[in-house]
């Protein structure tokens, strides 16, 4: 099998395979419980958030621990929306986030929130001074995504931390998922607020993430009960996720550091390779996150390319795997202004630090081969 999805989901790594099963077996506790058990249980968690903490630099009470990237994205969002709804209702976004951000401020507007979508360039980037021209008195949320799932664009997310602190009663959110494990980001430098992480895609678990919130920001709850996570994310908290998310962190920062040359050459032989097949048009932008390759075939349906693939143990995907049912054009591409023939044939390519060159020689082989085969029968 060659997987080239890791951005819609990687495989687990045994380790946080193994770090998940031997805390449900020895600390299956309610935390919240007072007898011994159950405090021994708390402690553990406790120590997942200091050691989570610790890898981000923050401090642990900063770290709260979700079910991912989506209810990540909707406890900062409207978290802050509904807290501070009484100084202003007006959301700054972009054009191109993930479908959990941009639904949430779609949501927002049923309640009388007013939501700038920034356009974004060719490349997909946002403009720094269309963001800073944006900003009103009413503004109490930007929320920008760090690296975009669909194309790899990288934002100035540093840049508009910077803008963001100039307006003290402003919070600056970033979706991180796509870059985390990939992209260094200095949360407290770069005066981020809050910013969502999910475990799914650095070889961890589905169903674990981590919502890093500042001390100095508020959020209305979006779960009403028991109190847990600071009160902002109540119910029964999912020990073995939280200390198989630390795992996971642990493990994609020390790879970070060791193989990113790695993944770049990959990435570097891929864009070279895939520019020299005639009728392919790459939509990733030359600087973009060097795990995601987006191109298009004009003419071929890139449902009917997966599943060629598909059939030869090779899988790569269309956009958002949370999108990716919809099978009409990429909302991301056609921002970019690219046209609408690319934004109804792109296909992506997602690559981890696991995969290796024999394995993108394989994939390109049979690609090449598919549109040949595709393009004679259309004739």
């Amino acid at each position: 099998m060659i997987y080239l999805d890791n951005s819609a989901t990687t495989k687990p790594h045994p380790e946080v395979l193994k770090s998940f099963q031997q805390v449900s077996d020895k600390f299956f506790a309610n935390p919240s419980s007072i007898h011994h058990l159950g405090g021994e249980t708390e402690k553990l968690l406790l120590k997942a958030k200091q050691q989570a903490a610790q890898i981000l630099q923050v401090d642990p009470e900063e770290i709260i621990f979700t079910s991912g990237g989506t209810e990540g994205n909707n406890i900062a969002i409207k978290g802050i929306a509904l807290q501070h709804q009484g100084r202003g209702k007006h959301i700054i976004t972009s054009e191109i986030e993930h479908p959990s951000v941009y639904e949430a401020c779609k949501s927002l507007e049923q309640l009388g929130f007013e939501i700038t979508y920034l356009p974004v360039d060719q490349n997909g980037v946002v403009s720094i001074e269309e963001l800073e021209k944006s900003i009103r008195n009413d503004t109490i949320l930007i929320s920008i995504m760090h690296v975009n799932n669909e194309i790899g664009t990288i934002q100035p997310i540093k840049k508009i931390g910077e803008i963001a602190n100039k307006y003290p009663k402003l919070f600056f959110h970033v979706d991180h998922v796509q870059g985390l494990g990939k992209i260094p980001v200095d949360l407290k430098r770069y005066g981020i607020d809050l910013c969502t992480m999910s475990g799914h895609k650095i070889n961890g678990l589905k169903g674990t993430g981590i919502l890093y919130k500042s001390k100095r920001t508020k959020l209305f709850p979006l779960f009403h009960g028991g109190e847990q996570e600071g009160n902002v994310r109540s119910g029964t908290e999912n020990l073995a996720g939280a200390v198989a998310m630390v795992k996971a962190l642990r493990l994609i920062q020390e790879r970070q550091k060791n193989e990113k040359n790695k993944l770049y050459n990959l990435q570097r032989y891929l864009r070279e390779e895939l520019e020299k097949i005639e009728g392919v048009e790459i939509n990733s932008p030359p600087h973009g996150a060097l795990h995601i390759m987006n191109f298009s075939v004009p003419g071929i349906k890139p449902e009917v390319m997966i599943h060629i693939l598909g059939e030869q143990d090779i899988y790569i995907s269309t956009k958002s795997a949370c999108s990716s049912k919809h099978l009409d054009e990429s909302r991301i591409v056609t921002a970019c202004g690219l046209g609408i023939e690319r934004s109804k044939s792109a296909l992506r390519v997602s690559l981890s630090y696991d995969n290796t060159q024999e394995e993108l020689e394989i994939f390109l082989n049979k690609f090449k081969k598919a549109i040949q085969q595709l393009k004679e029968v259309m004739e």
